[in-house]
């Protein structure tokens, strides 16, 4: 340890030498600080660098989906199809997509808590591998609660995964001056670390040609989102 009067490399008038010193020191602790600081942010680099080139592909994984995989659409009037026919819903058209069979069960008018009640007997008839729930929006429109349309949700997730099926979500907007997702969505997904369509409800319902009413695609809209969809499955690695 240098001592007052000793010199640290550097020319020092006598006077001055402790307090010089102690400049000196705080320069060395800055260098040696300085390149420690610069060998994290070079490492930092090289990490994101490596994720981009791997494409840091943070969707929830599911397993593969064998060829004679069934699906279960499961939903309300946007799974039905209103607004056009039922060979132009979303489930027929993804279908046609991804070659496995995808079985259309929604009901117009559904509201979350007989949803839920339906569910279980789906499930035991169809045996499905993969449930995709698109369910809560006559909730949002009939300004329920949505904290149980939340709970009534997660309760359709858990029962699905007692059922031995993986599950996939689509995020339904809130219909106001924005159209966006509601925030439960991004929760359950989140929470349960499923893949989800959060923004492709929203996309087609801001483009007139798009739908067929105003909460409603018509068959080009449906054929946005069974596209979109595919692209999650991939995505997620179940095709």
């Amino acid at each position: 340890m240098q001592r007052p009067g000793e010199k640290c490399g550097l020319v020092h008038a006598t006077n001055d030498t402790f307090n010089l010193c102690v400049l000196c020191a705080s320069a060395s602790l800055h260098n040696m600080l300085t390149s420690n600081t610069l060998r994290h942010v070079k490492t930092i680099g090289v990490a994101i660098l490596c994720c981009l080139a791997a494409g840091c592909d943070q969707t929830a994984k599911l397993a593969s989906l064998a060829d004679d995989a069934v699906i279960l659409a499961f939903g309300d009037s946007l799974t039905a199809g209103t607004g056009t026919n039922k060979k132009q819903a979303y489930p027929a058209q993804l279908q046609g997509l991804i070659s496995r069979t995808v079985i259309n069960a929604g009901i117009p008018g559904e509201v979350s808590h007989s949803g839920l009640r339906r569910l279980p007997a789906l499930l035991k008839q169809h045996q499905p591998d993969l449930v995709i729930i698109c369910h809560g929006g006559n909730d949002i429109l009939r300004r329920l609660n949505l904290q149980q349309t939340r709970d009534n949700i997660q309760a359709m997730i858990d029962t699905s995964r007692s059922h031995g099926a993986e599950v996939m979500l689509v995020g339904v907007p809130e219909f106001g001056i924005f159209l966006s997702s509601a925030e439960f969505y991004t929760e359950l997904a989140r929470n349960n670390r499923l893949p989800i369509e959060n923004t492709v409800l929203s996309d087609i319902l801001g483009v007139a040609a798009y739908k067929s009413d105003r909460i409603h695609p018509n068959a080009e809209g449906y054929g946005i989102m069974a596209k979109r969809l595919a692209q999650l499955l991939k995505h997620s690695d179940a095709i």
